[in-house]
C-alpha cells in the first residue's frame, strides 16, 4: 500500500555533512532506496534550522536546504518528483515519489513577509510556525510563558489561508494552538500524537484532537518512542493504540503518517526507518479494513490537501 509521510528531517541531515548520500546514505532513515521500499509515494521534506544560529543567518541555511533538496534529492533521482501544485500528489506515476518542501518554525524568515512569500515561490506548502523554542510569530511548546501568535504571527496564518499553504500546529504552545484554530483554513498537526496516551508536552489533548477534526485538520502520528509511550520504547502496537485513540475521538477520516524520521534518535522495533513501512500497514490491516487503512496511509492527507 502506498503512503504518504507528512515530515521527516532529511534535509538536515544533508546540509550537516554534504557528503551523505541522499540515495542510500545508511544514516538516512527516508533516503531514495528506502523510501522505494517502504513503498513510499510522497515524502514531506521539512526545513528545520537550529534554534542557536545567529538569526541573521537562518534564512540563508533555509536557502541552503531548499537547494539541497532540488540537487540531492530531485536532481540525483529522476523518480523524485517535486510537488509544485497540490493536484501534483494525484499526477505521480505508479513509479514516482512525490517530494514537498515544509518549514519546520518561522524563525527562518524573521519578521519578513517578503521571506515567507518567496519560500513560497520556491515550493514551501506547509508552515509549521514554531519549533519549541518562541519565535516573531508565536511561542513553542517548550517556551514556559506559553503566549499564543503575535499579531505578525496573525498575519503569517492569514497569509497561508490566502497561498493555500498549510499551517502546521505541530510544536505549538496551548494558546498558539487555539488561535490557530480560530484562524486557519489548513490546519495540520504533521507529527503528534495523543498526550491521553503518553504525557509527552509534543502531543496533542483530547480536546485539541477534536478541534482539529471538527475544523477538518490532519494529525499525523509521529513514529518517536517517547511521544508514543512514558517508557520510551515503542513497538509498532503503539502506534495502533494512538491511531485507535483518535479514531475513538472522531478522527479515522483526518489521521495520516508523519513519522519523523531524520529527526529522531529512538526508533519503533520493526520501523527503524522508511523501508519498513509495510510491517506498519501490515499490522493495521489486522484491525481495520483495507478502505480505513489506505485513508491513514494517504487518503485522508489527499482528501485534506487544498484544490487547486
Amino acid at each position: 500500500m502506498k503512503i504518504i509521510d507528512t515530515h521527516c528531517d532529511a534535509l538536515l541531515k544533508l546540509w550537516e555533512d554534504r557528503s551523505r548520500s541522499f540515495t542510500n546514505s545508511s544514516d538516512i532513515e527516508t533516503n531514495f532506496e528506502r523510501l522505494s521500499q517502504g513503498g513510499v509515494a510522497a515524502q514531506l521534506f521539512a526545513i528545520f534550522i537550529e534554534p542557536e544560529l545567529p538569526s541573521d543567518e537562518k534564512y540563508q541555511v533555509a536557502l541552503e536546504q531548499i537547494d539541497l533538496f532540488h540537487t540531492e534529492v530531485i536532481g540525483r533521482h529522476e523518480r523524485m518528483k517535486k510537488i509544485e501544485n497540490w493536484s501534483d500528489f494525484r499526477l505521480l506515476n505508479e513509479d514516482e515519489i512525490g517530494a514537498m518542501l515544509t518549514l519546520e518554525g518561522a524563525d527562518a524568515f524573521g519578521n519578513d513577509l517578503n521571506k515567507l512569500k518567496n519560500l513560497y515561490n520556491l515550493g514551501v506548502k506547509s508552515i509549521g510556525l514554531t519549533w519549541n523554542n518562541a519565535n516573531l510569530v508565536a511561542d513553542g511548546v517548550g517556551e514556559s510563558r506559553g503566549a499564543g501568535l503575535s499579531d505578525f504571527g496573525i498575519e503569517v496564518v492569514k497569509l497561508n489561508n490566502e497561498h493555500q499553504v498549510l499551517t502546521d500546529v505541530s510544536h505549538l504552545s496551548v494558546k498558539g494552538f487555539w488561535d490557530v484554530m480560530d484562524l486557519a483554513d489548513y490546519p495540520i498537526a504533521t507529527h503528534s500524537n495523543s498526550i491521553t496516551l503518553c504525557g509527552h508536552r509534543r502531543n496533542l489533548s483530547d480536546d485539541q484532537a477534536r478541534a482539529m477534526f471538527k475544523k477538518n485538520g490532519l494529525v499525523g502520528i509521529v513514529f518517536n518512542p517517547p511521544f508514543l509511550t512514558e517508557t520510551g520504547t515503542a513497538s509498532i502496537k503503539d502506534i495502533v493504540r494512538h491511531i485507535e485513540h483518535f479514531c475513538a475521538l472522531g478522527g479515522e477520516k483526518h489521521i495520516c503518517l508523519g513519522s519523523d524520521f531524520d529527526g529522531i534518535a529512538q526508533f519503533v522495533k520493526d520501523l527503524e526507518d522508511a523501508s519498513k513501512y509495510q510491517l506498519l500497514i501490515n499490522e493495521l490491516l489486522k484491525y481495520y479494513t483495507e478502505e480505513q487503512v489506505a485513508g491513514f496511509a494517504y487518503n485522508n492527507f489527499l482528501n485534506f490537501i487544498p484544490k487547486d
